[in-house]
């Protein structure tokens, strides 16, 4: 993997990585789909869903669609979900909001983390938005009682809309009897899948111009061995169409070849 391929390709830098600025993201109609509903879950200060298969793009979605909110605003609480207790899940939430606590009691928790959501809100004038990352590896007992960090004034002040992010299993964990005064809060649902062939053509076309190359790189039958390599998910076309542009350049060759691709393919799970 030590072959220059930078320098062969001509790239000004590293293709097909993670590590884009706002304005570099692909703006695919799944990635606005997701955004219209993020922006409309907030309005409300209601829950919404963004499911996928693993390496479909949840992330940069749910990146671009919070990218908008200006941080003098708006306070995003950002958190990544563990299959830990709500105590955990409570205490996560507590650091993000700048508190370190150990306490065991659900009360104090929960009562600590509604004072200072209404801090920001009606003191600092701030809008508070709960992000959730990896929502599916959350147990029962944690969907059975999120509900109540979201409830201000006997339920009547929308202050903290949660957007919940996880594989296709979140769905199914929702649909318990004990999750229903969560999932009953829900008011919008993105499902991301893999892209088409001609989708997955205009965003290896579109990384190859932000890594500084303007002519298409990749035969039409590699496009097509990526696209079927990877089921359609963007995670996994990255390293395929990365791996096929170190393979090519070892072999001096100016295009990607479906047997390229073969050869990276190889190297990936």
């Amino acid at each position: 993997m030590n072959v220059p391929y930078r320098t062969f390709f001509g790239l000004e830098r590293e293709p097909f990585g993670a590590e884009l600025a706002l304005s570099e993201i692909l703006k695919t109609p799944d990635i606005l789909a997701v955004k219209e509903r993020f922006d409309y879950t907030i309005r409300l200060g209601a829950v919404a869903l963004v499911t996928g298969e693993i390496g479909s793009g949840k992330s940069t979605a749910i990146r671009y669609a919070s990218g908008s909110l200006h941080p003098s605003e708006y306070r995003i609480l950002s958190i990544t979900a563990t299959s830990g207790s709500i105590l955990e899940l409570y205490r996560q939430l507590l650091g993000e909001l700048g508190i370190d606590t150990s306490s065991p009691s659900r009360s104090l928790l929960t009562g600590r983390i509604k004072r200072e959501i209404a801090e920001l809100v009606q003191t600092k004038k701030m809008k508070v938005v709960l992000l959730i990352d990896e929502a599916s590896l959350l147990r029962l007992e944690v969907f059975s009682e999120l509900h109540t960090i979201t409830q201000f004034d006997y339920d009547s002040k929308a202050w903290l809309p949660i957007i919940l992010v996880g594989q296709n299993n979140l769905v199914d964990k929702l649909t318990y009897r004990a999750s229903l005064p969560l999932a009953s809060r829900i008011v919008a649902r993105s499902h991301l899948e893999g892209v088409t062939k001609e989708d997955m053509e205009k965003y290896l076309r579109h990384h190859l111009t932000i890594a500084g190359v303007k002519q298409n790189l990749f035969e039409e039958a590699a496009i097509i061995a990526i696209h079927q390599g990877s089921g359609g998910l963007f995670r996994k076309a990255n390293h395929l169409a990365r791996g096929s542009l170190v393979a090519a350049a070892r072999e001096k060759s100016s295009t990607i070849t479906p047997e390229h691709v073969r050869l990276a393919s190889t190297e990936i799970f």
